[in-house]
């Protein structure tokens, strides 16, 4: 494939997915120029190791995996960056956007643990299968399958309540 192929072949992607990869990225940080942020990271560190994919149709589980990997270095730096002894209080509260905090979905979803909404988030929001999930999150389809299940009842449950 020449260098030309490879760079139509990553267009192509990067257009197709990254309107996904923003929804997760955006449920996941609660923030828009965040998220915005990670997905240029993402495709950055996409378009540096593209040429050595091997097999173009993991390409999809491929970019969610390094968004994952993206998300949880910032979360890391921002960590990192907190102070030692600051009070709770003042400490800066990580994506509050105001309006979309009132939208009960994201509220009841982020109310789930983070072992649950995250698949839940990737069977919903990127459509994959149970054992695409279970290679972005290196756990078992069985593992991924009930978890995405207890996601369920409990959304249903903090939605009765």
């Amino acid at each position: 494939m020449t260098s030309v192929d490879v760079g139509r072949d990553f267009e192509s992607a990067a257009r197709t997915y990254s309107a996904e990869l923003f929804r997760f990225a955006y449920w996941k940080v609660k923030d828009r120029g965040l998220a915005e942020d990670l997905v240029q990271d993402t495709l950055l560190r996409a378009w540096k190791a593209w040429a050595s994919l091997k097999d173009r149709h993991a390409g999809k589980s491929w970019l969610y995996r390094i968004l994952r990997n993206e998300i949880a270095r910032y979360y890391e730096r921002a960590r990192l960056q907190m102070q030692e002894g600051a009070e709770l209080d003042e400490l800066p509260e990580l994506g509050q956007t105001g309006v979309e905090q009132g939208v009960e979905m994201q509220n009841l979803l982020n109310a789930l643990p983070e072992q649950y909404r995250e698949p839940l988030l990737l069977q919903v929001l990127g459509g994959f299968t149970c054992a695409e999930i279970g290679a972005i999150m290196s756990l078992s389809e069985a593992a991924v399958m009930q978890r995405v299940s207890r996601a369920r009842l409990a959304l249903r449950k903090l939605a009765e309540d």
